[in-house]
């Protein structure tokens, strides 16, 4: 799958673009190192990753912190090595609570089903494994708000990674809001 990958670091005449490529990626920290090379001090570097329209991401770095990530469908992102970089790191952290709720009010519903229609149900219950358990969820997932400061609330960030929306496009819209939207094209 062709991808698209650019670097922004922020400095103090505002925001440095360049492309780059992903080929030595493989981890989570291959990425931050990647994007911390870039930074002046310890100024804010964001990573954007647009993968055939199809999905984007974006990934912020200051400095020592812990990354940032949100990525507009993990489902498909989740299907391309890079996205998998993201999504699976974002499933581990927040993810794995998140189904458990989501397998315990299922469970409950399921009892209370059960209830009602005897002791059988409950039987064949038992042997079931939630289905829903490790997938990956479609649609946004991450940080929504990683962008606020800058300008791009979590409503706007969230509407661009919507249905319908194109990933490239968003990335666009997203430079635009950095106020780098020519520069960010110039390298695309």
């Amino acid at each position: 799958m062709a991808y698209f990958a650019a670097v922004l670091a922020r400095t103090g005449a505002g925001w440095d673009v360049s492309e780059t490529e992903l080929d030595d990626v493989e981890t989570l920290a291959d990425l931050t190192d990647l994007a911390r090379e870039t930074a002046e001090d310890d100024d804010t570097v964001l990573v954007f990753i647009e993968q055939e329209d199809a999905w984007f991401a974006v990934l912020r770095i200051d400095g020592e912190d812990d990354p940032r990530i949100f990525v507009s469908d993990a489902a498909a992102a989740a299907r391309s090595s890079y996205g998998s970089v993201l999504t699976d790191e974002l499933i581990e952290q927040d993810g794995e609570a998140d189904f458990d709720d989501l397998d315990g009010l299922v469970a409950g519903l399921d009892e209370d089903d059960d209830s009602a229609a005897g002791d059988e149900a409950d039987d064949a219950d038992e042997d079931d494994e939630p289905a829903d358990r490790g997938a990956t969820p479609v649609g946004p997932i991450g940080d929504s708000e990683l962008l606020s400061e800058f300008g791009l609330g979590q409503a706007a960030l969230l509407e661009l990674a919507g249905e319908g929306a194109a990933p490239g496009d968003a990335l666009g819209e997203i430079a635009e809001a950095l106020g780098c939207g020519e520069v960010l094209e110039a390298v695309r």
